[in-house]
């Protein structure tokens, strides 16, 4: 019995180490410099310019236009996460509450056309979508960055799914106390949701946060580029014997983990919970 939990601690500890082991060396290797990264590789050892490197890259002014910092690109992705999440949420919510409350006729159609749009990835449709946000007037803006992207056949599975679990009694006492369709839903449906809420919210805010190329095609003005693309453009600085600045790139792609990670520590149990529960 002991033998077998040791093992089965063991694995759980190598499974560990080999998913924190290259966030370890990325931190180690920001604190670097340049050259020296350049030189040998990548670090294991802690280096001498952990804040000065940090430092620059949140506080420093550059791009081509030299008005970008890390701190704005670090806004912009956590506008494009959280736009994703909400506006997501929120559409996906309304689409499933109509498709199992209202009952009309061919909804079970409606939402299977909704999920066969899994099938057809952004890259697919990136250029037609780029086409009508063009004719918008909408490049280089929150507005065009964000809403072209919440419908969501996920979002709308998974509270459909949930919707369809919950009692009919509740929909009848609801409807003999006088609770309209829009009452019901936010007085009864929204706070029984809420860790379906937590665990959607977090898939699409990840989702968000980590867009690439969607931003590099809808945004040409700097101070709408993403914590990804900053890090990218890093990397493609390479003039001459120019060296490109590594330790920033690796210091950016630490800080990009850093809100993923803290919106998936917080909401842990909730999103254990929206995913596996099944009984209201």
């Amino acid at each position: 019995m002991y033998r077998t939990k040791f093992f089965d601690h063991l694995i759980l500890i190598l499974g560990a180490a080999f998913l924190i082991g290259p966030v370890v060396v990325a931190l180690m290797t920001s604190t670097h410099e340049a050259a020296e990264i350049h030189r040998q590789g990548l670090m294991l050892t802690p280096g001498g310019h952990f804040v000065d490197t940090y430092e620059k890259v949140l506080t420093r002014e550059g791009g081509f236009t030299g008005q970008v910092t890390g701190l704005r690109m670090i806004m912009n992705s956590l506008i494009l996460g959280l736009g994703f999440a909400v506006g997501k949420i929120v559409l996906s919510m309304l689409a499933a509450y109509a498709i199992v409350y209202f009952r009309f006729r061919f909804a079970t159609l409606a939402f299977w056309m909704i999920f066969t749009t899994l099938l057809l990835p952004l890259e697919v449709r990136i250029m037609p979508s780029y086409e009508v946000v063009s004719r918008l007037g909408l490049l280089n803006s929150y507005t065009g960055l964000i809403v072209p992207l919440l419908a969501s056949a996920t979002g709308t599975f998974f509270f459909r799914q949930y919707f369809k679990s919950v009692p009919d009694e509740l929909l009848e006492a609801a409807r003999i106390d006088g609770a309209g369709p829009f009452k019901f839903f936010i007085d009864v449906l929204v706070p029984l949701s809420q860790t379906m809420i937590a665990a959607v919210f977090i898939i699409m805010f990840v989702y968000g946060w980590n867009q690439y190329l969607w931003p590099v095609l809808m945004t040409t003005d700097e101070s709408f580029y993403t914590l990804m693309r900053g890090i990218k453009q890093i990397l493609q600085v390479w003039i001459g014997s120019q060296i490109p600045d590594y330790n920033e790139a690796f210091a950016l792609a630490v800080l990009a983990m850093l809100p993923p990670v803290a919106i998936v520590v917080l909401f842990q149990s909730w999103f254990i919970k929206g995913l596996t529960e099944s009984d209201k």
